[in-house]
């Protein structure tokens, strides 16, 4: 793919709501984000389209919620890729970026060349909140199905939230004007707004893949299904390179797409690629064992080494300084 001059919604997720269908949205757009994400790793182009369309999920997700710290989505499964791992990270402070990272686990002898999703076998996909110190995380799962990773956060919203979720994705390398082939994403999440008494799915199962729910499976019926049909079939007009640009702004896709439907945009949210891990965090993970526990993971050259999967950090840390049982807890006194 190939795209004229780059436009500054490049790494940021735009709010919007058709005020005419009570549906509200997003429209993300990844470039440095996911430079920052891939770059440190080589993994294969199959494992790369994951990894972005876990990334575009996460952003587009991460924003509908008001976190005060941390959204995380995850794969496993006893496929060729065994993980997937993402966290968004909130902005602490209105108008700084959201933080996003991701990784991924594989087997290389196992891969093939067939369509990314092939890749991840049997699982589950997972959506976990976590707001921080004095909260209790919240986890919810849904089965590997659909075709796609979206799809699988698509029956996760109707299973778990009873909320119909749409999502129109488009990932891939591309080349702008002058430039080198690198990774791009973008995509648009719908969300049917949730009422003061949610729509109550029928028991005896979905139509999805296993009986799993679909968004259909729950919308309400009457004038707001018809909204929410409606809308999905203007959303099925997007073109792949309109998702990810640069050369189309989302304002201007949001009117092409949904001009009769009334659309209403909010300030936009820059995100980043952004790591949390620290040699503190490290420090801090270790104090629960014992020198005899340290004692074991030190290398030959004397050091416990630790490696974040996320940002690829090293670490070296002297193990006189690590555990309970540390005489120097952190190595404060040569400071």
């Amino acid at each position: 793919m190939t795209f004229g001059d780059k436009i500054a919604w490049d790494d940021t997720v735009l709010p919007f709501q058709l005020d005419n269908s009570d549906i509200r949205g997003r429209i993300a757009r990844l470039d440095g984000v996911l430079g920052g994400i891939l770059k440190q790793h080589e993994y294969p182009p199959v494992v790369e389209a994951l990894v972005a369309e876990m990334a575009i999920l996460t952003a587009l997700i991460g924003q509908t919620i008001k976190l005060r710290w941390k959204l995380s989505l995850q794969v496993q499964s006893n496929g060729p890729v065994r993980m997937i791992a993402t966290d968004y990270y909130g902005p602490q402070v209105e108008g700084e970026p959201a933080r996003i990272r991701a990784y991924a686990s594989y087997d290389p002898a196992r891969l093939t060349e067939a369509d990314p999703f092939a890749q991840v076998g049997e699982g589950y996909f997972a959506i976990m909140i976590d707001q921080g110190k004095g909260t209790t995380p919240y986890q919810g799962i849904t089965p590997l199905a659909g075709g796609s990773l979206s799809a699988c956060a698509e029956a996760y919203f109707a299973q778990s939230e009873q909320i119909p979720t749409r999502f129109s994705l488009s990932f891939g390398r591309s080349t702008e004007t002058g430039g080198v082939e690198h990774w791009r994403a973008g995509g648009i999440m719908l969300q049917h707004m949730p009422k003061a008494s949610p729509f109550a799915p029928a028991t005896d199962g979905g139509t999805g893949e296993g009986g799993l729910l679909q968004p259909e499976d729950v919308v309400p019926n009457g004038p707001e299904g018809e909204n929410w049909s409606r809308a999905n079939i203007l959303l099925d007009t997007v073109d792949a390179l309109e998702l990810i640009g640069p050369s189309v702004a989302p304002t201007d896709l949001l009117l092409r797409l949904f001009h009769e439907e009334a659309p209403r945009v909010f300030d936009a949210q820059p995100v980043r690629f952004g790591c949390t891990c620290s040699e503190d965090r490290v420090r801090q993970s270790l104090s629960i064992y014992s020198a005899r526990d340290i004692a074991t993971m030190t290398t030959e050259e004397g050091f416990v080494t630790a490696d974040c999967q996320f940002c690829g950090a090293h670490y070296e840390m002297d193990p006189a300084t690590l555990g309970f049982e540390a005489d120097d807890p952190g190595g404060q006194d040569g400071a």
